[in-house]
């Protein structure tokens, strides 16, 4: 029987890096982790890969996965939807691969209350100044965006209690060998490793 693959979900504050983290752990050689594919009803842009890149479907169609229970969490950003599919998830830990979720908080404590096992990882800024100067250095929003998003982050912050690990990105490559280490020992909990010693307790019975 194939061992279940883990479910990882790394969430923060808009700002904090989470992509550029996740991309830093996903160039690194030897990493077989699955990225999770978004489901979005936006149209898609030039290039992009029904499959691939997100699962591109209609409103309708999205809002009936919502009604029957199949989305792991979604939001809704400037009238299109956005969110995980709960079978392509399962679908991909029954294979026996780890999936990778890179999420905003809310989505995260969505994700949380779905699947209470998977590894709950927050990233956080080294202070909040560090954290606007990343959002001014961006260059994509206003100053009244930037100090809104800003007072949203205390909020979020102060959901980092209903996370497992807190990580400070500080230098991205610290922050990856952390978020490394932690999966690492992820994989020696008891409560991980059990189901085989068990089974192999039973066969050995027979």
């Amino acid at each position: 029987m194939t061992k279940r693959g883990m479910l990882i979900v790394l969430s923060g504050p808009s700002g904090v890096g989470k992509g550029t983290v996740r991309k830093a752990i996903f160039d690194q050689p030897g990493n077989d982790f699955q990225y999770s594919i978004s489901m979005t009803t936006r149209k898609p842009r030039p290039g992009e890969v029904d499959g691939k890149d997100y699962f591109f479907v209609s409103k309708e169609e999205f809002e009936q996965k919502i009604q029957a229970g199949e989305m792991l969490e979604y939001a809704k950003y400037v009238d299109n939807y956005y969110g995980t599919p709960l079978k392509w998830i399962n679908d991909t830990l029954d294979s026996g691969k780890d999936v990778f979720l890179e999420i905003e908080v809310n989505g995260a404590m969505q994700v949380r209350s779905k699947s209470p096992n998977g590894v709950f990882i927050f990233l956080t800024p080294p202070d909040l100044m560090e954290l606007k100067q990343r959002l001014i250095h961006r260059g994509t929003d206003s100053m009244e965006v930037i100090n809104k998003r800003i007072q949203k982050a205390f909020g979020e912050i102060e959901m980092m209690q209903n996370y497992d690990y807190a990580v400070v990105n500080d230098e991205v490559p610290n922050a990856v060998e952390k978020v490394k280490e932690i999966i690492r020992s992820e994989r020696l909990r008891v409560r991980r490793v059990m189901p085989d010693y068990l089974e192999m307790l039973g066969e050995s019975m027979k």
